[in-house]
């Protein structure tokens, strides 16, 4: 039986309102996204990790949200590797920009 496809709206509506829901200043994982969706076993949460990771480039792309490694943000979110986490990204205040403030982790 094929898996329901998991589209990039739902997965966006979820990683946003998981940060949201996880407060300023934290962070969360893409698997948490991809459990929260596709529950707690592998094989419905596994198959998101790459779309996750596609949607989550996406809003770093829009000012949304920062991709970190290490702790420190990605410079290309088309572009790294390895183990990451998603936190959300605020606008400098008084500066009128969409330069993400990170927030401390």
């Amino acid at each position: 039986m094929p898996r329901p496809t998991v589209s990039p709206e739902l997965i966006r509506e979820r990683l946003l309102a998981l940060l949201a829901e996880r407060g300023e200043g934290k962070t969360i994982g893409p698997s948490d996204v991809a459990r929260d969706i596709g529950g707690p076993h592998p094989d419905g949460w596994s198959p998101l990790m790459t779309p996750i990771r596609k949607v989550a480039a996406r809003l770093m792309k829009e000012g949304r949200v920062a991709i970190l490694r290490k702790g420190k943000p990605v410079e290309d979110p088309d572009d790294f590797r390895g183990v990451y986490r998603i936190a959300a990204a605020t606008p400098e205040e008084g500066e009128g920009n969409s330069s993400p403030v990170l927030p401390p982790t």
